[in-house]
């Protein structure tokens, strides 16, 4: 349960735009997970009629998870969520999980993101993420479909075998045990957890309590991938890192950055509670701090959960790019603090 005093913190504005994470972590309602799990679907075996009958069943779903209470939970046999797993393993004999879309067979080939099996690089109860979200049951995958020149954690996303594999029934297990000690949500990070949505899908179904899923993720997920999301995270924290495409292209060597990050929050704010995270590049203010910031104000809207992040400093290759190979400077970062405040943001965190 939620501590009462941080219950009574979050009851403004903040307490509003996370109201369904606040309440499956308090265990007043189940989760998305959960819900889907109680759907009863058919079980076809090819991809086309396995999406068509997901797009069949998630008005369904949306209306069942506003409207269920625990007593109405009973667990199918081959569920929503069950249909959901069964999807993305099939994705991945042509892989389009992510935007890339290599459209190889992961079982034998190996991808942009090199993942070539689930690897668990760490999991422990966080205390750094955002403060609402603490103590986080952070799980962190190696591997990742980037390739930042300055990535903060590029020991492991740059390394796709450094770490373990976990079978999804022990993770499932451990995510219980962590639940027990006191997290408030499993969070799925990286790295990128994106490779690796089938596994982590699978290891849910293994999990027995109530539990906020996270999907921590640089949401550069195909269409598909974020519809199997749809009923199945809780809480998306996205990772919104360019105003513009060149500089994706130049830093994360992403062409079309833009079009597929705007397209995935505008889905993911249909489907869950959403934090923004933006990191301030040194260099980055007026092409894509400002632009960013100024999308989700005339998009996502001011009581959307921002998160501006000043800690960047220069690793892996940005030594290499002159723009990003300092920290940010304290003007900097008041522009970027600034900016939001004045257009009227009203959860800064």
């Amino acid at each position: 349960m939620l501590p009462r005093d941080m219950r009574g913190q979050y009851s403004g504005s903040l307490g509003l735009a996370l109201q369904h994470y606040f309440k499956i972590s308090s265990n007043e309602k189940p989760s998305r997970m959960k819900v889907s799990s109680t759907i009863l679907t058919d079980s076809p075996t090819d991809l086309e009629t396995m999406i068509s009958e997901h797009d069949k069943i998630i008005g369904e779903y949306h209306l069942k998870y506003n409207k269920i209470s625990w007593d109405e939970m009973v667990i199918q046999d081959f569920s929503f969520l069950d249909l959901k797993i069964k999807i993305a393993e099939k994705l991945l004999e042509k892989c389009v999980l992510c935007e890339k879309k290599c459209k190889i067979d992961r079982q034998f080939e190996i991808g942009s993101c090199q993942v070539v099996k689930p690897i668990i690089a760490s999991e422990f109860l966080h205390m750094g993420e955002e403060k609402p979200l603490v103590p986080s049951h952070t799980i962190f995958f190696s591997g990742c479909n980037f390739i930042c020149s300055y990535c903060q954690n590029w020991d492991i996303s740059q390394n796709p075998s450094k770490g373990m594999m976990i079978d999804p029934v022990k993770l499932g297990l451990i995510i219980d045990l962590r639940r027990k000690q006191g997290s408030m949500n499993v969070n799925f990070v990286g790295g990128e957890p994106t490779p690796n949505l089938h596994y982590i899908m699978e290891t849910m179904r293994n999990s027995a309590e109530n539990i906020p899923v996270i999907w921590n993720s640089n949401l550069y997920l195909s269409e598909i991938a974020m519809k199997l999301l749809d009923g199945f995270a809780d809480v998306y924290i996205t990772d919104f890192k360019y105003g513009n495409d060149k500089c994706a292209e130049d830093l994360s060597g992403i062409s079309d950055y833009t079009e597929i990050l705007r397209r995935n929050h505008k889905i993911a704010q249909k489907s869950g509670d959403m934090i923004i995270r933006h990191l301030i590049l040194p260099n980055h203010v007026e092409c894509c701090s400002k632009p960013i910031i100024k999308w989700i104000s005339n998009n996502l809207g001011l009581d959307v959960v921002l998160n501006i992040m000043s800690q960047y400093k220069p690793a892996y290759k940005a030594s290499e790019h002159s723009d990003i190979s300092r920290l940010p400077t304290t003007d900097e970062v008041d522009e970027v603090v600034s900016y939001a405040e004045t257009l009227g943001f009203v959860n800064l965190i």
